[in-house]
């Protein structure tokens, strides 16, 4: 293993759960020291060059920035052995950026827990049914979607040439939500309510469930009714606590008034005085 992040440890735990000997990890920080001990106890932390001597399967788990100029000089300098597996856990890479091993004759593998990780032994149960992006050459395909079962995940084929897509779609659903979520408890805040969780718990939760069942078909609220004036206080009450704020709701407005006409809930003419209104300030 190279990297002992909050991600590639406990994924060389899982891999040990399942049977696969670890026996070599990297750890560069102290933090990532301890995690290492913590989840692969006995496990010697080397440097990065005797991490991946005699081992059946390099598991590289680095910041994705990271990953390809590392893949590039571990190859350069000689550190990538022919028959070997190299497999990253990164969203936006498929097995391309693992081309300068694959050259040296290693075969690649693309893993990506559909997951947010603490670092913790917590994330071992959490892998159980926990989706992974994969992507790997055809004839590989099989022994990828093994792995990700033995570490008690579900697979999912991800084509190469749309793998930074579907990694943008899950940072769109994902960190977004929490911008959302969090940004909708500062204005009631700012409202006066106490414990804004527990106000809109229920809510959120629905609108989630909803969402995912019914897609557009779900949306409720002044946007997918056409009510412009609604809208129009809606954002200048947020424009008086967060300008920033402001222009997050009437972006979110724009792209749920094109979704709410292209699913027949509003009608392009009961969209245009709305569409009016979230226009409005843009060009500040």
């Amino acid at each position: 293993m190279i990297g002992a992040g909050r991600v590639g440890a406990v994924l060389g735990a899982a891999l040990r759960r399942a049977g696969h000997p670890v026996v070599a990890v990297s750890a560069v920080s102290d933090v990532s020291r301890l995690r290492a001990e913590a989840l692969l106890p006995g496990v010697p932390i080397v440097e990065i060059p005797r991490v991946v001597e005699d081992v059946d399967l390099v598991l590289v788990a680095v910041p994705d920035d990271a990953l390809p100029g590392l893949i590039t000089g571990l190859a350069e300098t000689g550190n990538v052995r022919p028959g070997q597996f190299w497999c990253h856990p990164a969203g936006r890479f498929g097995v391309d950026v693992l081309e300068p091993a694959t050259r040296l004759g290693a075969l690649p593998l693309a893993l990506h827990p559909v997951m947010t990780f603490t670092g913790t032994s917590l994330d071992l149960a959490r892998l159980s049914d926990c989706p992974f992006g994969v992507t790997a050459p055809p004839v590989l395909r099989p022994v990828a979607e093994a792995l990700v079962v033995e570490m008690g995940g579900d697979p999912f084929w991800v084509p190469e040439e749309y793998r930074t897509t579907y990694h943008a779609a899950l940072a769109y659903g994902s960190n977004y939500l929490i911008t959302l979520v969090a940004q909708c408890l500062d204005l009631l805040r700012q409202a006066g309510i106490d414990e804004p969780q527990r106000l809109v718990a229920p809510l959120l939760s629905a609108s989630l469930d909803n969402a995912l069942r019914m897609g557009d078909q779900a949306l409720t609220g002044p946007v997918s009714r056409g009510d412009a004036e609604s809208v129009r206080a809606h954002v200048q009450a947020i424009e008086a606590v967060s300008v920033q704020a402001a222009a997050g709701y009437r972006a979110m407005g724009r792209l749920t008034a094109d979704r709410a006409v292209a699913s027949g809930l509003l009608r392009a003419r009961d969209a245009e005085a709305l569409l009016e209104v979230l226009a409005e300030g843009t060009n500040r």
